[in-house]
C-alpha cells in the first residue's frame, strides 16, 4: 500500500476543514416541506443500494413528481420496466437500506434520502404510480431517515445543465454490445431498432 494512502479517520479529517454550521442543520430526518418541493419537482433520482452480491447504483426517472410524498416520512418510488437485471430490488431483499440523490433540470443543488425501503404489490400502491394506464411492476416504499441537499458546486464544475456545451461523441449502445459480444449481437440493426423499442416499452 503506497504510503500517500489515506489509512485512518484522523487522516482524512485533517484534509478538510470542519464543517460548517449550514452543512450541519440541513440535515433533517423528516420530509421537509421545501426539500418536498425539490423532490415533487425532479424528473430523475439515483437509486443506491448494497447487498451480497455488490454494490447498485441505477436511475429511475418520469415526469416530476413521480416519486410520490406518501407523508413527511414515507416516499414512494414506482419501478417501471427496464431491462429486467432487477439488481437493486434483489440487493433491498436482503439489505433495506436505501439511498436516493434527486437531480432538478437547471438547478444546482441536489437533494439526498437516506433510509429503508420494502418492496410492495398493494394494488393500490400500484394505482396511485400507474403511468399512462400502466402500473409499474412494484413500488419501492422508503422510510425516510435523512434528508439533506448537496450544495452545487458539482454541478456548477460538470455544467451539467449547459446547452451551450458541445456533445461528445459516445459509443452507441450497439456498438458496446457488438464488441462486448465479439459481433453476436450486431450494432447496426441493434441501434436502429433500439429506439422504437424503448418507445414501445417505456410504460
Amino acid at each position: 500500500m503506497s504510503a500517500h494512502t489515506i489509512r485512518t479517520l484522523e487522516q482524512l479529517q485533517a484534509l478538510y476543514a470542519p464543517v460548517g454550521e449550514a452543512s450541519i442543520r440541513k440535515e433533517v430526518d423528516h420530509v421537509h416541506p421545501l426539500y418536498r418541493a425539490l423532490i415533487e419537482a425532479s424528473p430523475f433520482a439515483v437509486l443506491a443500494t448494497s447487498g451480497p452480491e455488490g454494490l447498485d447504483a441505477s436511475p429511475r426517472g418520469d415526469p416530476p413528481g413521480f416519486v410520490i410524498v406518501q407523508d413527511e416520512h414515507t416516499l414512494l418510488v414506482p419501478e417501471r420496466r427496464g431491462n429486467n437485471r432487477i439488481d437493486g430490488l434483489r440487493n433491498i431483499l436482503t439489505d433495506p437500506r436505501v439511498a436516493l440523490l434527486f437531480l432538478v433540470p437547471g438547478n444546482g443543488e441536489t437533494l439526498r434520502v437516506n433510509g429503508t425501503a420494502t418492496i410492495s404489490v398493494d394494488p393500490e400502491l400500484l394505482d396511485r404510480c400507474a403511468m399512462q394506464g400502466k402500473r409499474p411492476q412494484c413500488v419501492l416504499v422508503v422510510q425516510v431517515q435523512t434528508v439533506f441537499f448537496q450544495c452545487a458546486r458539482a454541478i456548477q464544475r460538470s455544467r451539467l445543465w449547459d446547452a451551450g456545451l458541445p456533445r461528445r461523441k459516445v459509443p452507441s449502445a450497439g456498438a458496446i454490445l457488438e464488441a462486448l459480444t465479439d459481433g453476436g449481437i450486431e450494432a447496426g440493426p441493434y441501434d436502429e431498432q433500439l429506439p422504437g423499442r424503448q418507445a414501445a416499452t417505456l410504460y
